[in-house]
């Protein structure tokens, strides 16, 4: 069993080896009509009722609560803001490392436990708000600033 290094009140901001990174995709969104779990790579993700459940470019699926949803990602043409179909990442810089050991980090306060092996990136949209990406998942959407 590989340990796990579990990150804590990380502030990439602070660290010299962090890399300011854009995500630039565009993603397939549904809209929960009900509270559930789902299953990303990196752990579970729990969502309520209007959250958006995405389905990357390649393949993974991750949860983004409405209101980040909503300041994040714009409709593609021909889909109504709200309604399921393609939307584009609104591009933001955001903080990124690139993990040599295996590691553990909630994405928020009291949030659900991710999970990131050694090559993964941990993410840090902004204090307290974190994310990791699978090591090929980062190369094809993610642009050094």
């Amino acid at each position: 069993m590989t340990s796990q290094n579990h990150l804590d009140r990380l502030d990439l901001a602070a660290d010299a080896a962090a890399l300011r990174v854009v995500k630039d995709e565009t993603v397939t969104v549904e809209f929960a009509s009900a509270a559930g779990s789902l299953m990303s790579l990196e752990g579970p993700n729990q969502y309520l009722p209007g959250d958006a459940l995405i389905t990357g470019a390649t393949g993974e699926r991750w949860v983004v609560s409405r209101d980040r949803f909503d300041a994040k990602y714009v409709p593609r043409e021909g889909v109504a803001h709200g309604n399921a179909g393609a939307y584009r990442n609104v591009p933001v810089v955001v903080l990124a490392k690139r993990m040599d050991q295996a590691f553990s980090i909630a994405r928020s306060e009291a949030g659900d436990m991710l999970h990131g092996e050694a090559g993964d990136w941990v993410m840090q949209y902004a204090p307290g708000d974190y994310g990791v990406v699978k090591a090929a998942r980062f190369a094809k959407v993610y642009k050094a600033t």
